[in-house]
């Protein structure tokens, strides 16, 4: 765009939803160059002349967004920019969402002995039990999480450098893969997620204030201990 327009046309990206990057947002990368367009005998350049080939001083923006977004990304663009032709290229990127996944990885602010950590996440989760592998020696700072059935994600919590990874429905053999190298700590199926009907209550009620919300209380955990 005309660098008159930098400024409308990036703020009109970001407010779209564009710029986003992990913690960051408005990220974008800038570049001054020299445009140069001729117009046939029925365009109507916002500079120039139809019919005379014409140099501008542009700028060339390159932003990120979800995929979800583009048709909206879009939108903004060619409302914000100031040209009858709008020139944008579209790349396809295999950059992970740094925000979505399966499972999340985080770390205590100071670290905990492991059979300290298990008593804390017992009482934190509600289970009533938890099912481990032998602890490793070391203690427990790094911690790796996944809802559900999140055996899939060991490799990875170990390559991350988790000391624990809490997650549920580990059979008998799979929980040899440990390997010394991290605590297994299978919380239970319900246990594990049975605080996400919390969380998205919250998120529905803060972006649509005005949706009456029912949360239920009917627990449907079909396993029961026998303590």
């Amino acid at each position: 765009m005309p660098t008159s327009h930098v400024d409308q046309v990036r703020n009109a990206l970001f407010h779209a939803g564009a710029g986003n990057i992990g913690n960051y947002s408005e990220c974008s990368f800038n570049a001054e160059g020299t445009g140069t367009f001729k117009g046939n005998e029925d365009s109507d350049p916002y500079v120039g002349e139809p019919g005379v080939r014409h140099t501008e001083e542009e700028t060339r923006i390159e932003t990120v967004y979800p995929a979800n977004l583009e048709s909206k990304i879009l939108m903004a663009l060619i409302l914000a920019h100031p040209y009858e032709e709008v020139a944008y290229d579209l790349y396809a990127l295999t950059n992970q969402h740094q925000q979505v996944g399966s499972g999340m990885i985080g770390e205590l602010d100071q670290p905990m002995d492991a059979e300290e950590f298990l008593y804390h996440l017992k009482e934190k989760m509600h289970a009533q039990v938890i099912r481990h592998t032998a602890f490793t020696g070391g203690q427990i700072k790094k911690v790796a999480v996944c809802g559900g059935s999140g055996g899939f994600l060991l490799k990875q919590a170990i390559g991350a450098g988790a000391d624990i990874f809490i997650t549920a429905d580990y059979k008998y053999h799979e929980f040899f893969d440990a390997d010394g190298k991290i605590i297994i700590a299978d919380i239970g199926h319900f246990e594990s997620e049975q605080f996400t009907q919390q969380l998205l209550h919250e998120m529905i009620q803060k972006r649509f204030a005005d949706l009456p919300l029912r949360l239920t209380s009917v627990n449907t955990n079909p396993v029961k201990y026998f303590m």
